[in-house]
């Protein structure tokens, strides 16, 4: 069996071995017992100065007192085993998850005086410092508690809950112990998503007629029914078969099903914060990234439910289908994430919980993988034209680019862009065929999708 690691020497493992130890001896005073320590080292000064028993054997109690306490509750420490549970462990923004708790005691003695709180990432509130119910080994109460408490996430993210913390006191309260119980979990929070009228895109068939797709059962199907001729029909689709049995004539039905695909093109480069390095990104922009997400999450589920093979390019280095292969961008050589139903509107979700700015890659980095991509590179110039949103917000010039030169597969091009998308990118976009849609808020979404969903459709397989 492989190692699954190997101990480290030198200053690297005194640093881990000193780590371990404050961590098992993570003992403090209280304000209490770091009172008593002070006045004791005060009149210890003082009984030696003016040589006073009395006060030597009063300071030396003082002195005492806490540094007895913290030894006990250093060398009783509260060990219990947790077990944590997310009901539900995948939650949008602002739903609730109850996070269940189950704290099996390990000491021999009862974890009397203990109190406990849950570590959370930024993002996440717990409730405060609170009183463990007695968890005792051989007591009336039984060996385990249950805990419990819910969370409401104001953004989307994977956050980790946890370890558990588990404060104990000693009885006078000089001293308390902070130890750490179990591991960090992960709490999914995906995007918010705004339901968006209709059954998906309108599309425009071969006989000129305009109809709904809606989402099929079995979309790779092919349904076998005849039906009368109407005008405007290809009389290639005759049914002579049918014609002959019928009497009249009757056009093939199975062309009417389709396997309806579309395309949704996602910036997570954020050019106008190029060079200005992870964490420093502009609280505008980052606003629009967000709404950006949601955009991607509204329109992705959408199309989903109606039926659509989902394909979704990322400008920047691939994180919804992360490898070391992904970093030049869906524009530029890497492989789209795919979805479909059923089961593909939650995987979209949970992979835009994650979904993060991203930095442009290095000139050396480009030039590295476009030597291994000179096969996709020129199979872009064979793409099916699809129905095609781009959820654009500060975009380069080498993203304009590709985008204007993926127009010509898109049908209808739609970018839905927002305030931080500059003049000449929009004039550009808009030359190439591109319809470009300001969004300010998540509120005009429904507003442009009513506008932009009936003009043309999707491809077919």
């Amino acid at each position: 069996m492989a190692a699954r690691g190997v101990r480290g020497s030198g200053p690297v493992a005194n640093a881990e071995w000193y780590t371990r130890l404050a961590a098992r001896f993570a003992t403090r005073l209280t304000l209490r017992g770091a009172v008593f320590l002070a006045v004791g080292v005060v009149l210890f000064t003082n009984a030696v100065l003016v040589n006073s028993r009395d006060m030597l054997f009063v300071a030396s109690l003082l002195i005492m007192a806490p540094l007895v306490a913290a030894a006990y509750v250093s060398l009783r420490p509260a060990r219990v085993e947790v077990s944590r549970v997310f009901r539900p462990p995948i939650v949008p923004v602002g739903g609730e998850s109850m996070v269940s708790l189950q704290l099996h005691n390990l000491s021999a003695a009862p974890l009397g005086g203990a109190s406990w709180c849950d570590t959370p990432s930024p993002g996440i509130d717990t409730p405060p410092v609170a009183l463990l119910p007695l968890v005792s080994r051989n007591g009336v109460a039984g060996e385990s508690v249950h805990l419990e408490y819910s969370v409401v996430p104001r953004h989307r993210g994977v956050y980790d809950v946890g370890p558990l913390r588990v404060f104990r006191q000693d009885p006078f309260g000089f001293a308390n112990s902070d130890r750490n119980a179990g591991s960090p979990h992960d709490l999914i929070v995906t995007p918010r998503v705004t339901r968006l009228p209709g059954s998906g895109l309108a599309q425009s068939s071969n006989d000129g007629s305009i109809r709904e797709l809606v989402r099929q059962a079995t979309p790779t199907s092919d349904e076998l029914i005849a039906r009368e001729y109407r005008p405007g029909d290809a009389l290639r689709r005759v049914n002579w078969p049918a014609t002959a049995r019928h009497g009249e004539i009757m056009v093939r039905q199975e062309e009417q099903r389709s396997n309806p695909e579309a395309r949704i093109v996602l910036d997570t480069t954020l050019a106008g914060a190029a060079g200005l390095g992870a964490g420093h990104v502009p609280p505008h922009l980052l606003a629009a990234f967000e709404l950006e997400i949601e955009l991607a999450a509204s329109v992705g589920v959408h199309l989903l439910d109606a039926g659509y093979r989902l394909e979704v390019i990322e400008l920047g280095a691939s994180q919804l289908l992360p490898g070391d292969q992904q970093t030049l961008g869906g524009l530029h050589g890497d492989v789209p994430a795919t979805f479909r139903a059923p089961g593909g509107d939650r995987a979209l979700l949970e992979a835009l919980a994650s979904v993060i700015p991203v930095p442009w890659p290095s000139r050396s980095a480009r030039l590295a993988a476009e030597r291994r991509v000179p096969v996709r590179a020129a199979l872009r110039g064979a793409q099916p034209v699809l129905p095609t949103f781009a959820l654009l917000v500060s975009v380069s010039e080498a993203d304009v680019d590709g985008l204007v030169a993926l127009a010509r597969h898109c049908e209808p091009a739609v970018a839905f862009v927002q305030r931080t998308v500059g003049a000449p990118a929009r004039e550009r976009l808009q030359g190439a065929g591109w319809r470009c849609v300001e969004l300010a808020s998540a509120d005009d979404l429904e507003e442009a999708w009513n506008d932009v969903s009936g003009e043309r459709g999707a491809s077919h397989d």
